[in-house]
């Protein structure tokens, strides 16, 4: 079962656990097969449901995540707990959550786009961001950043598996929006150097990578690890809706366990 997940290698502290789910494993057919863990795309119900409860399972989880209707934008929300069971509230719009609760699941699902852990060096918080283009542009992550109190130390961050830097093509007014959202001159930069000419009239390749370790030293956030995987080329471990479009989605995990 451990071979269906990718654990995140970085230096979170110990009562910080995070997951990501790839497709090997789970019940869902064709296109979806087999680990789609999302209700939007026309999958059967049940056998997303029963992917959603082996994940549980086989990751321990001390609750069921909290899952978003995600919509690109930039909204995070509090994912409380109670008791161990999340608080009754439907399922939030929004692209991100975090928690100062232990025993509270973030998760965010993606299929191309980059999915964002963050925690601090105390052990004290975590956060989950879905990082399309248009939110990472439009300043998710440092909205996310912001949920941290600032004395409670360094923040970190794991990029979890996305459209890599080879595959991610797209328009010159991407860039320009970008570029309209830049910090400061040393963003700037760093932004115009995401960017590679492509053999398309008016395009680009976009590092979505490089483009959220920018966005996270404009905001302080210089611990940053992951970043290897290309959803798009890697299909027998990652869903992509830029390959397939009808297709599932993988999870992105963090929670805290209680500090013994």
């Amino acid at each position: 079962m451990a071979n269906h997940y990718l654990i995140p290698d970085w230096p979170a502290p110990k009562n910080v656990r995070s997951a990501i789910s790839l497709r090997t494993g789970g019940v869902s057919e064709a296109p979806f097969n087999g680990n789609n863990l999302a209700l939007h795309v026309e999958d059967n119900p049940a056998h997303v449901l029963a992917n959603r409860q082996t994940l549980v399972t086989a990751l321990n989880l001390p609750c069921d995540p909290l899952w978003l209707e995600q919509v690109h934008g930039t909204d995070i929300v509090y994912a409380p707990n109670i008791k161990g069971v999340p608080k009754a509230q439907g399922i939030p719009s929004a692209d991100g959550s975090y928690t100062d609760t232990a025993n509270t699941v973030c998760a965010v699902l993606t299929a191309d786009c980059l999915p964002v852990l963050l925690c601090n060096q105390s052990g004290t918080h975590v956060a989950a961001a879905h990082a399309g283009w248009r939110g990472l542009c439009n300043g998710i992550l440092r909205d996310s950043v912001a949920t941290f109190p600032q004395h409670d130390g360094q923040i970190m961050a794991y990029l979890g598996p996305a459209i890599g830097p080879q595959t991610f093509e797209v328009g010159a007014e991407v860039l320009e929006a970008f570029l309209a959202k830049a910090q400061n001159a040393e963003h700037q930069q760093a932004i115009k150097a995401a960017f590679v000419s492509s053999s398309g009239a008016g395009k680009h390749l976009a590092d979505l990578y490089a483009l959220a370790r920018a966005e996270l030293a404009a905001s302080g956030v210089t611990a940053v690890y992951g970043g290897e995987c290309c959803t798009f080329s890697q299909p027998e471990q990652f869903y992509s809706y830029r390959r397939d479009r009808k297709t599932g989605r993988n999870a992105s995990l963090i929670w805290m366990e209680n500090s013994n």
